[in-house]
Parts: C-alpha cells; structure tokens; sequence
C-alpha cells in the first residue's frame, strides 16, 4: 500500500472513529432503552422457564453484545450478520472443544476463543462478544456441558435473535439512528479493496 493510500485510509478510519464516539443525549436514551428491553426480555423469558438460580438463558456475552448494537450502532462488528453469525459459529467452536477435548482448562478455553475467532474471520461474522460466547461453553459448568449443541440453539441462537429485533425496533425509532446501516465507510472501503486484489 502506497503511504497516500494509506494515509487516505487512516483519514477514513479517524473520520468513522470520530462519529461513532460523538453521541448525543438523545442517543444515550434510546442505547439505554433498547439495551434495557433487549437484556430484560432475555431475562424474562429465563425467569419463565428456569429457576432463579440457573442463569443458563442469561450468558455475560450478551451483555457485550448489548454495548455494539445499541450503543455503537454504526460499527460494522453490530450488524445482523455479525451479532447473530458471531454468536452461533462461536457457539458451535466451544461446544465442539469441549466435547472433543481433554478436559483442561488451559487447553480448552484458550483453544475455543483462538478458533472462534479464526472462523468468525473467515465467515465474515466477527463480533467480539462472540469469543466470550465460546469461552462459555467451555468454561460454564455441567448444567451448559449437560446441554451440548442445545447451547446453540438456546440460549445463543435465541437470545441473538432477541437482541436483534429489539435492535431493529429501538435503533430505528428515530430519523438519526438507522440499523442495520447499509453502506458502511469501511466495508464500502474493504469492498473496494477487495475488488481490486480480484481484478
């Protein structure tokens, strides 16, 4: 990459930086409010269908996840595609760790977040909460050992989903706040990059 190329592409960078972090009163209520109903409908469903006690539905990447979708909603790590792909593929990498591995935390924990990560990359689904996802299921006990690829499905599956059309109802509420975005600067950027390594 040419140093005028690349000082272009930190000027892009600075210029999406800049506005992801300019937030408005008005946009701390609504990330507060969605981030509010999303975490309180997952927990109301839990509270319906578990014990008090078993905070199984309920995992701390969900809480991450809160962070990107309602409160940097620009980020192209908070789109659909990388909250719910993100979550499921990372989901999947720990429960296949620890059913196929020895059990050893410091094997497996660290094997599970290294290998989400990679296949999160390379499924264009990378969304930091994901790695904690993983870690989970390594690390969260015998009751989401017990479940095996039912973690998948619920409460990772699930719980995206909810998370995501909470999104889509509270990020669109008002003409300043749009998800999922269409044209980010940067994949607009890696798209244009991308087609000129393939040409």
């Amino acid at each position: 990459m040419s140093p005028q190329k690349f000082k272009r592409q930190l000027r892009v960078y600075r210029i999406v930086f800049y506005k992801e972090t300019l937030v408005d009163p008005k946009e701390h209520f609504w990330s507060f409010v969605g981030a509010f109903v999303g975490i309180s409908t997952i927990a109301f469903i839990q509270s319906l269908s578990l014990p008090d006690l078993e905070n199984i539905f309920l995992i701390g990447s969900f809480g991450a996840s809160s962070v990107l979708i309602y409160g940097a909603i620009q980020s192209p790590l908070a789109q659909p595609r990388n909250l719910i792909g993100g979550h499921v593929v990372s989901a999947f990498i720990g429960v296949t760790i620890a059913r196929i591995m020895p059990d050893i935390i410091w094997l497996t924990a660290p094997m599970a977040v290294s290998l989400s990560i990679v296949v999160m990359q390379v499924t264009r689904t990378l969304h930091p909460p994901g790695g904690a996802t993983a870690l989970i299921a390594v690390t969260g006990g015998t009751k989401i050992a017990s479940m095996g690829y039912w973690y998948v499905l619920s409460p990772v599956l699930l719980g995206a989903l909810i998370l995501f059309f909470v999104a889509l109802i509270f990020n669109n509420i008002t003409k300043n706040r749009h998800y999922p975005i269409k044209n980010s600067r940067l994949r607009l950027s890696r798209r244009r990059q991308l087609r000129k390594r393939f040409q």
